[in-house]
């Protein structure tokens, strides 16, 4: 079995931050160089999937569903999948406001800071649990479903996405940075427990000694 994780392009919200001001984080659009990465993005995940049959979801956002229809899959099931949007800031942003909690979060911790009219990271964390959960039942016992899975989701949302799935310490979740946009991480399964074939960056050594599993 194999999971495909693809961070989306890059939006309009990576290049200007006043733009979660007067755009729905959920409308945010692709950048022209966002479209690009994912239309160069595709000959790899197209290879990485291989011939067999394949299961994408993908998170509602604009900017994930048009890198998803950017990378040429064709995928034997496509599912919008809620669960897997970025963190939620509330709705429209001010942008002395947002400054602000982003200083209040990084002392506080990413994991357990919740944003006023949003989520913690451990908000996210539980959604993304009861996502694993099903879809290993899918993988494990339904056998119409293609073994090969796809998802296109967030920076943060597929950091925490791995560290439910490999138990990493919340330390070490708050030690790592999110991939680049549209750079990919793959996870197999060997029979035994799923392995990540190369680790995240990592601004920090994690204060408790924890480590990525890796190959």
């Amino acid at each position: 079995m194999r999971i495909i994780l693809l961070r989306h392009g890059q939006s309009l919200g990576n290049v200007d931050e006043l733009a979660y001001c007067r755009i729905p984080d959920h409308a945010l659009p692709l950048t022209e160089l966002g479209e690009q990465q994912a239309r160069a993005a595709g000959a790899t995940i197209r290879e990485l999937i291989g011939t067999g049959p394949v299961a994408a979801y993908v998170s509602p956002y604009k900017r994930t569903r048009r890198t998803f229809d950017l990378l040429g899959v064709r995928a034997e099931r496509v599912v919008h999948e809620p669960r897997l949007r970025e963190q939620d800031w509330g709705n429209l942003q001010d942008p002395t406001e947002q400054e602000m909690l982003k200083h209040q979060r990084h002392a506080f911790g990413h994991f357990f800071f919740r944003l006023p009219n949003g989520e913690s990271g451990a908000d996210v964390d539980d959604r993304l649990a009861a996502f694993i959960d099903r879809l290993e039942v899918r993988l494990n016992e339904d056998e119409a479903h293609p073994k090969t899975v796809l998802i296109v989701s967030h920076g943060l949302t597929i950091r925490l996405l791995c560290r439910r799935l490999f138990d990493w310490s919340i330390e070490l979740f708050e030690s790592l940075s999110n991939v680049d946009t549209c750079e990919n991480r793959v996870l197999d399964h060997d029979g035994t427990g799923w392995k990540l074939d190369r680790p995240f960056d990592q601004w920090r050594d994690s204060p408790d000694g924890t480590v990525q599993h890796q190959v």
